[in-house]
């Protein structure tokens, strides 16, 4: 018997009273409660007064190196929490999803927090917009952390990834969390939690946990607070209707009741490696997990005249899972998470059943593996057939959540999308095909409806994640019923926990708030040539302007007869004026970067290690022979990369003998901490 505590305050509070005991899914025997009446006002100002100021005073590459410490802090104890796993009925490569997926979904976000975002606190949020003639008064979007706290309620089907998912992006963001698991797996959240405490990583505050309901916490949150859902549309519903969240402005994210489908192209025929493609993602869908994902496929949508060969083939596909203990190795599907959510799949199943016919299954007898079918919380796979699809209801309202598919047939391609959005809106849905034009198609009549189209075929099925792996580098919501939200989704995720500003100012005013140079602020000239400091001793607003040099037509010539770049602009005269853009022949635009590289490097070895890109090129005005060509190089923005040196973002901005401005990019470079 598990005594599972929660971690409130910062205390460890066992259960009490108000206990509520857990069951193993293969054996119906108790082994866990937990449950205690909490303080929540107190955790509230705990995760405000203490977690919040700890995780602001870090700057976002400081959170980040924190995830990734984190999550290689729990892979090294992850065995711990795999020995627990097969209690909720998971297989191991079920387990691999929910824990291995948790550690590298926060993996990716620390990665991300390191690449895309600034080595500060302030997120700088797209362009500067001139919102003066001479850009003295300028806008900056910026993005801050939330001042409250956020409040994450997951499901049960994940415990490990579900918390994961939603701490990484609130952590890196600098929100703490009370995290929420759903009770029948909250074991296994419990386990993790005290590997993330034991780790020393996190800050005081940071993360707190309930075990059982949470009481009154949620009358108790404001307008900085986020609300992050994971479950059935009922519960968010009644969870979103909260009269206090609805009048104080707490923001609500939710993820819930999902009808995914996956549509078999027209041009799929059962001898196209398409096909068992089809039937073999189909059936995994359907089995992982028990079909206790929330990106399972709940409808198959295929071509009629493919419709009994796409069934049977199904059908004996399904027939050779082997069902059983989850800790055996030969089991492949396990048990759904409990007695509850087996009662509930059954329930939902004898809706759908008024409108289907059953192709494979049996809802009553099942052999099981190494463990007694009839107190475990077992389930055939079942795979239904809905022959008139436009006249049902069920099939596009009732999620089953559990082991059970509805397989339909359109008659083209118009009507497999308008079936396909009928679920009211999804979290994905799939198509496969190998004619580009039905992908290019199902996206556009049916991208509305559902957060992610995943299309396969043969040329992509070797790397491919399949249909329902939501990964962190994409948006992972959908909308309509499917809750409207959009959880992890890279940095896109961690903006729903911080406050978007739109800050004016002057260039000086903008530069000092975001820590990034801005045309027009200050510019001081080191005493020493920029490319000769040390990523530390250079400074943003460091400038230095070259002399001017000309750009003389034998230059011009020669550069297009040396590159091979003899485009009629540089080299006919006549055309060139006939060119609207140019007044004659111009020098080439490569040309020029060249120049200015020439004039502002330092060739001396010294700090500068490399030019690693540039980025935003652009041409204002042509540059004629005989004209003259100088340069402003300008420190615009630090970020340390590694323990030996870190990138210098520089403007440079070439200039015409009248002073005018003829380009400008942004150059990347690597520069050492020391010499």
């Amino acid at each position: 018997m598990l005594e599972l505590q929660s971690f409130a305050a910062g205390q460890w509070v066992a259960p009490d009273a108000n206990a509520r005991q857990m069951h193993s899914a293969v054996t119906g025997e108790v082994i866990a409660r937990g449950g205690a009446a909490l303080d929540t006002q107190a955790m509230i100002d705990h995760a405000v007064r203490v977690g919040g100021p700890a995780l602001r005073a870090m700057d976002f590459h400081q959170r980040a190196k924190m995830l990734k410490a984190l999550a290689q802090y729990i892979d090294g104890r992850k065995e711990e929490l795999y020995a627990l796993n097969p209690l909720s009925g998971a297989t191991r490569a079920d387990g691999w999803i929910d824990i291995d997926g948790g550690i590298g979904t926060m993996f990716v976000f620390a990665s991300k927090g390191r690449r895309e975002m600034p080595e500060g606190h302030i997120y700088i949020d797209g362009n500067v917009e001139q919102l003066s003639r001479n850009g003295t008064f300028l806008g900056q979007h910026v993005a801050v952390p939330l001042r409250g706290v956020a409040v994450h309620i997951n499901a049960f089907n994940f415990p490990v990834w579900g918390m994961l998912e939603k701490l990484a992006p609130a952590l890196l963001a600098g929100v703490p969390c009370i995290v929420k698991p759903a009770t029948a797996t909250c074991y296994l959240t419990e386990a993790c939690v005290r590997i993330m405490l034991d780790s020393g990583l996190l800050p005081e505050g940071a993360v707190q946990l309930i075990i059982g309901g949470t009481g009154d916490l949620l009358d108790r949150l404001g307008p900085q607070d986020v609300v992050s859902f994971t479950g059935s549309a009922d519960t968010a519903l009644m969870l979103r209707s909260n009269p206090h969240l609805l009048k104080h402005g707490a923001r609500f994210i939710a993820e819930q009741d999902s009808l995914n489908a996956s549509v078999l192209g027209p041009d799929v025929t059962p001898d196209a490696p398409e096909f068992d493609l089809f039937i073999k993602e189909a059936a995994r869908e359907i089995t992982t997990k028990a079909g206790q994902k929330c990106t399972a496929i709940r409808r198959i949508i295929v071509p009629e005249a493919q419709l009994d060969a796409v069934g049977e083939a199904l059908a004996a596909k399904l027939a050779k899972t082997r069902i059983g203990d989850p800790a055996l190795e030969t089991t492949r599907m396990g048990a759904l998470a409990g007695a509850d959510q087996k009662q509930d799949v059954i329930t939902k199943l004898q809706h759908i059943a008024s409108e289907t016919e059953m192709l494979y299954g049996d809802s009553d007898m099942i052999e099981v593996d190494g463990a007694d079918a009839t107190v475990g919380a077992f389930l055939n796979p079942i795979l239904l057939r809905c022959l008139e699809p436009d006249s049902a209801r069920h099939v596009h309202e009732t999620e089953a959540f559990g082991p059970v598919s509805t397989l339909m047939p359109y008659y083209d391609l118009a009507h497999a999308a308008d079936l396909a959005n009928r679920g009211g809106g999804s979290l994905v849905a799939s198509v496969i095909t190998h004619d580009p034009a039905v992908a290019r198609n199902m996206v556009a009549e049916a991208g509305a409806w559902h957060g992610r189209i995943y299309i396969n075929d043969r040329d992509s099925m070797g790397e491919s994640t399949g249909h329902g792996s939501p990964l962190p580098h994409m948006t992972h919501g959908g909308p309509g019923r499917a809750g409207g939200g959009e959880e992890m989704g890279g940095i896109r995720g961690v903006l729903h926990y911080m406050q978007r500003v739109a800050v004016q100012g002057s260039p000086r005013m903008l530069t000092a708030v975001t820590g990034q140079w801005v045309n027009g602020a200050e510019e001081t000239a080191p005493k020493t040539h920029p490319f000769q400091l040390t990523f530390d001793e250079i400074e943003i607003g460091h400038t230095i302007k070259t002399a001017p040099r000309e750009v003389t037509l034998e230059d011009i010539e020669h550069f297009a007869h040396f590159t091979g770049d003899t485009f009629y602009a540089h080299m006919d005269e006549e055309a060139a004026q006939a060119n609207p853009f140019f007044p004659g022949r111009v020098a080439h635009g490569y040309l020029l970067l060249s120049f200015a590289a020439g004039l502002f490097v330092q060739p001396d070895p010294g700090p500068v290690l490399a030019n690693t890109g540039l980025n935003a090129l652009s041409f204002q005005k042509p540059v004629s022979p005989g004209d003259h060509l100088w340069v402003r190089l300008t420190a615009k923005r630090k970020t340390r990369r590694t323990d030996d040196y870190g990138e210098v973002r520089w403007n440079v901005t070439l200039y015409n003998k009248d002073d005018e401005q003829t380009g400008e990019y942004e150059l990347l470079t690597m520069v050492a901490y020391s010499r």
